[in-house]
């Protein structure tokens, strides 16, 4: 069981860490506003898997491209790393773009949108019975 807080408490310190090196160190013009969204590391501490999003635009070509800097960066951000926290041996580093708060913000939407048209058809509908679960007899005196 040890073992598993271990990866918990390095994959939390590489996140801290990553979102410090890529918004400072990475100077490529093409990448983005990205966020450390999360950090998950094998049980062997050979790779961690590390998931990113995007501020703005979700493009596809744009999500491909930032993937894409962020794995050329991968060696780099691994050396700042083996420098800033002690382990024996630093993760691979892996990107993966995270599209769990993008589908977020979509069912949020869907959400708002399908209780503002539940208002407006309640709102018109007569003999609907009030939200609380009682029914209009027994509210009557």
């Amino acid at each position: 069981m040890r073992e598993f807080k271990r990866t918990d408490r390095v994959a939390d310190q590489l996140q801290k860490e990553l979102a410090v090196l890529i918004q400072r160190e990475v100077k490529d013009p093409r990448l983005g506003m990205v966020t450390v969204s999360g950090v998950e590391v094998s049980r062997d501490l050979g790779y961690a898997d590390v998931h990113v999003t995007l501020l703005g635009e979700q493009a596809p070509e744009r999500i491909k491209e930032n993937l894409a800097v962020l794995k050329r960066a991968a060696g780099f951000l691994r050396s700042q790393i083996a420098r800033r926290i002690k382990l024996r041996h630093v993760p691979e580093l892996r990107f993966h773009y995270d599209e769990s708060v993008v589908r977020g913000q979509r069912l949020s939407s869907l959400i708002d949108e399908a209780v503002a048209s539940d208002r407006g058809e309640t709102d018109d509908a007569p003999g609907v019975a009030p939200r609380d679960g009682a029914s209009d007899d027994h509210e009557r005196d």
